[in-house]
């Protein structure tokens, strides 16, 4: 997962979100709980984020909004769990270990 872009609004700001999924199971549910935190470490607002629909061996990219928070006061995201995860067969186990993160900007994206 990669945090690809920040995108000042009138609203706030919008997040671009690449997903990667390497593997060849298509992911029918994908809800992560992502923790913004703001540039003086304080947490500024708890999203909860669906990546899915998740193709095998494909890229996507997600795009969200965060309303009433400027980009330049975001310093980070902790995705701090994961809330959903499911192939077409079942639930995933250990969702979050297999995560990895990037950033191409200059907030950081952990888990």
């Amino acid at each position: 997962m990669e945090l690809n872009k920040l995108e000042a609004t009138e609203k706030g700001c919008r997040v671009f979100i690449v997903a990667n999924n390497q593997t060849d199971d298509v992911y029918q549910s994908l809800k992560l709980d992502l923790i913004l935190f703001q540039t003086d470490a304080v947490i500024g607002k708890r999203v909860a984020l669906d990546l899915a629909p998740l193709r095998a061996r494909k890229k996507v990219v997600k795009i969200f909004e965060i309303e009433a928070m400027a980009c330049d006061k975001i310093g980070s995201f902790l995705i701090n769990d994961v809330m959903e995860c499911k192939t077409e067969a079942s639930a995933v186990e250990n969702c979050l270990q297999r995560l990895t993160t990037t950033t191409l900007t200059n907030v950081q994206l952990s888990k």
